[in-house]
C-alpha cells in the first residue's frame, strides 16, 4: 500500500511539473519575450543612447549630436517610444514622454502648430497613441489641437484635398492627406464624433480620386496647373494602407481592403531592391518613409482580415527585410542606416534609426501576436 501510495504522488508530481512547464511557456510565449523583444529593446534603446538630447528633450538629427530641430521626426520619435512601451512597459519611456512633451513644444516655438499641415497629422498621430498607451490626458488634448489647427488646411482647390503647406494651398500632397485620414479615424475612434468619420471618409476619398492609379499613391497635384506629380513613396503608400485599414475597421467595408491590397502590392514590387528588400531613401526626411510603409503594412497584416495566403506572403516579406537588418544592417551599439543591407557608418543619422526601429518593433508585434513561424 506505501509503495502504491509513493508512485501515485510520484505520479502526481509529474503531472505537477508537466502542467507547470507547459503553463511558463504559454507565459512567455504571450509576453512576446521572444527573439524579436529582446532585438527591438536594442533598436529602442540605441535610439536614445546615441540620438537623445538629454537637456533639450528631443531626437538629435545625427548620432554624433547635431542638435538641429526638426518637429516631423519627433513624432516618430514618439510612436517609437510608444511601441516600446506597449511591448515592454518599461518605466523608462514613461521620463522620455515627460520629456519629449516639455522639449518639441518648447524648440518649436512654444507649441505644436507648425506651416507643415502633414507635420502637425504625424504629431497628432502620435500624440493619440500615447494618450492611448498611457492614459494621460495631456496628450489627447494635443492631438485634439492639433486637429483644430489641421482642419482649415482643407480647401476646394484641386476639388478638395488638405494642402501640404500653409501658403501653399494649391499643393494638395498625399503626405498631407493619408495621415490625416488616418488621424480623423482614430479621433472618432477615441471620441465618437460623427464629424471625425465623416472627415476621415472625405480626405481619403478626395485622396484615391486624385492621387491613387491602381495601387500607386501618386506624391502630389498642383491645383494652378491640374498636373499631378506621378512618382510614389514609401510613406504615402504606407499611410494609403493605415487609412483604409482604420476605415475598414470602423466601417466593415471591404472596399478599404482592397484598396489597401493594391497599395500593399504596388510597394513591395515597385519600391523594393533586389526584388524584396525596401529601397532605401536617403538619411534626410527619407529616411523615415520605408519605416511609416512598415508601422501601416503592419497594421494591415494584423486588422486587414486577409485570406491565409496573402497574410503569410506579407508577413514572409516583413520578417525577410528584418532579418537581413539584422544579420547586415546594424551596429554593434545598435545604431541602424538608410540600406538594410548594410551598417552606417560614424556618425549615423537620426531618420533611418527611426525606420529601424520602427521594423524590429513591428517584428516584435507580429511576435507578441503568434504570427512569426
Amino acid at each position: 500500500m506505501k509503495n502504491k501510495l509513493i508512485g501515485f504522488i510520484g505520479i502526481l508530481v509529474i503531472i505537477g511539473l508537466a502542467i507547470f512547464f507547459i503553463w511558463r511557456g504559454k507565459r512567455a510565449g504571450l509576453s512576446g519575450e521572444g527573439p524579436w523583444y529582446h532585438r527591438a529593446d536594442t533598436a529602442s534603446v540605441a535610439l536614445v543612447e546615441n540620438f537623445w538630447n538629454k537637456e533639450l528633450y528631443y531626437c538629435n538629427y545625427d548620432s554624433a549630436g547635431d542638435t538641429t530641430f526638426h518637429y516631423w521626426p519627433q513624432a516618430h520619435a514618439l510612436d517609437v517610444f510608444t511601441d516600446w512601451y506597449l511591448r515592454s512597459k518599461d518605466s523608462r519611456v514613461l521620463e522620455l514622454y515627460d520629456q519629449w512633451y516639455e522639449g518639441v513644444p518648447a524648440a518649436n516655438e512654444g507649441g505644436f502648430w507648425n506651416p507643415y499641415y502633414d507635420d502637425m497629422e504625424w504629431n497628432g498621430i502620435a500624440a493619440l497613441r500615447a494618450y492611448k498607451a498611457t492614459g494621460q490626458e495631456r496628450f489627447l488634448e494635443a492631438a485634439q489641437r492639433l486637429w483644430n489647427f489641421i482642419l482649415p488646411g482643407w480647401n476646394e482647390q484641386a476639388e478638395g484635398g488638405i494642402t501640404w503647406k500653409k501658403g501653399l494651398e494649391w499643393s494638395k500632397n498625399a503626405c498631407s492627406n493619408g495621415p490625416g485620414a488616418i488621424l480623423a479615424a482614430r479621433l472618432y475612434q477615441e471620441l465618437k464624433r460623427p464629424e471625425d468619420l465623416d472627415w476621415a471618409r472625405r480626405i481619403y476619398a478626395w485622396e484615391k480620386e486624385v492621387l491613387f492609379d491602381n495601387g500607386a499613391i501618386y506624391d502630389n497635384i498642383n491645383a494652378q496647373t491640374g498636373k499631378v506629380a506621378k512618382f510614389c513613396l514609401t510613406y504615402n503608400q504606407g499611410t494609403f494602407i493605415g487609412a483604409a485599414v482604420e476605415l475598414y475597421r470602423i466601417t466593415g467595408e471591404r472596399s478599404y481592403i482592397g484598396d489597401a491590397i493594391l497599395a500593399a502590392d504596388y510597394t513591395l514590387e515597385h519600391l523594393t531592391v533586389e526584388g524584396d528588400i525596401l529601397q532605401p531613401e536617403g538619411t534626410g526626411d527619407g529616411g523615415i518613409f520605408k519605416g511609416i510603409f512598415v508601422r501601416y503594412f503592419t497594421q494591415l497584416i494584423l486588422q486587414g482580415d486577409l485570406d491565409a495566403d496573402t497574410r503569410g506572403r506579407y508577413i514572409a516579406f516583413l520578417a525577410h527585410n528584418a532579418e537581413t537588418l539584422w544579420a547586415a544592417g546594424i551596429t554593434t551599439d545598435g545604431r541602424i542606416g538608410p540600406d538594410w543591407r548594410s551598417r552606417p557608418g560614424t556618425p549615423s543619422a537620426m531618420t533611418p534609426q527611426l525606420s529601424g526601429c520602427m521594423l524590429v518593433e513591428a517584428m516584435a508585434l507580429l511576435e507578441r501576436e503568434g504570427l512569426l513561424p
